[in-house]
């Protein structure tokens, strides 16, 4: 065993940067070329989809647990905060975005959540915009409701009061 398989629990809430957030299913190990590999089992509800995940590269992935509750109130406001909107090309701007949303951490997706937010009143954004932004929010709705224990309605009038900044 390694600290990974020593930190979660069948059962535990993970986050897997390139799919969000998952509950662990347990732990198997598999031989491969006369190699044993142990894997960590998690099952992504939202993408209907079980992942082994090799534990020796668990940290390198950015495998964690879910965030605690004052990382949580340091996303929310970080919603709050003034929309950083760069005049460089979209491209480049997408790159960083989807940076951003692989690294996993929960202020980094509020980040992205809070620049790509349109209100009532904005412009519309483009189909690659208002893509990455549901796959932010996706994101960080699934990451509140389990840290907070709440229903997705309620986390969703949580977030949008943030992006408001009521």
């Amino acid at each position: 065993m390694n600290a990974v398989s020593d930190s979660f629990s069948e059962g535990d809430w993970i986050i897997y940067p390139k799919h969000g957030l998952g509950k662990t299913l347990g732990f198997e190990k598999q031989v491969f070329s006369e190699s044993e590999v142990e894997f960590i089992v998690v099952y992504f509800e939202y993408e209907k989809m079980t992942l082994r995940i090799p534990i020796n590269k668990a940290d390198e992935l950015g495998v964690r647990s879910i965030s605690d509750e004052s990382d949580m109130k340091a996303a929310l406001t970080a919603l709050r905060g003034k929309t950083k909107i760069r005049r460089t090309m979209w491209a480049k701007r997408e790159k960083d975005y989807k940076d951003k949303l692989n690294k996993g951490d929960m202020l980094s997706i509020a980040e992205v959540l809070r620049d790509l937010y349109r209100g009532a009143d904005d412009p519309e954004q483009s189909y690659s915009e208002r893509q990455l932004y549901e796959l932010a929010l996706n994101r960080f709705l699934r990451e509140l409701v389990a840290i907070k224990n709440i229903d997705l309605s309620d986390a969703k009038k949580k977030v949008e009061e943030n992006l408001q900044k009521i």
